[in-house]
């Protein structure tokens, strides 16, 4: 990473710390994963396997469509983006539910609703810490 001063700071950029790196790629692996849900929901859609083609690909195009925000959020948190923050904390706040009733359904989809649920509550803990704050400029006295 270069020391140059960023745009939006006109501060040196460091090193992210390993918390923000971790939190970032925990909230990518999600958006991945809604992205593929959502290509296979479009594939039983269109190969006609599903009970409905119609509601098949309506999902698949509204998973591919909420996959954009975790992924926005991995890259500005990854490129050290004050912004990025509250999209990631959005995100894991609605993946709670979703794990909650992955869960309430029981068979194999508890495995699912434990690491949905481990992985919500992981990257919660790696944004509201204090060095992850620090390296975004969240709660910063302003410089004069």
């Amino acid at each position: 990473m270069s020391t140059k001063p960023t745009p939006a700071t006109d501060r040196p950029a460091a090193p992210l710390p390993g918390r923000l790196t971790a939190a970032a790629a925990l909230t990518a692996l999600e958006g991945l994963a809604l992205a593929g849900l959502g290509i296979y929901l479009l594939f039983v859609g269109v190969a006609g396997d599903a009970d409905s083609a119609q509601q098949a690909e309506t999902g698949g195009l509204t998973m591919i469509a909420l996959a954009a925000l975790p992924l926005a959020a991995a890259r500005g948190l990854r490129l050290g983006r004050r912004w990025s923050r509250g999209p990631a904390l959005i995100t894991q706040l609605m993946a709670l539910p979703v794990a909650w009733t992955l869960y309430s359904t029981g068979g194999a989809m508890t495995v699912a609703a434990a690491a949905l649920a481990a992985a919500a509550v992981a990257v919660v803990v790696l944004l509201v810490n204090p060095t992850a704050t620090e390296a975004l400029g969240i709660g910063e006295a302003p410089q004069q």
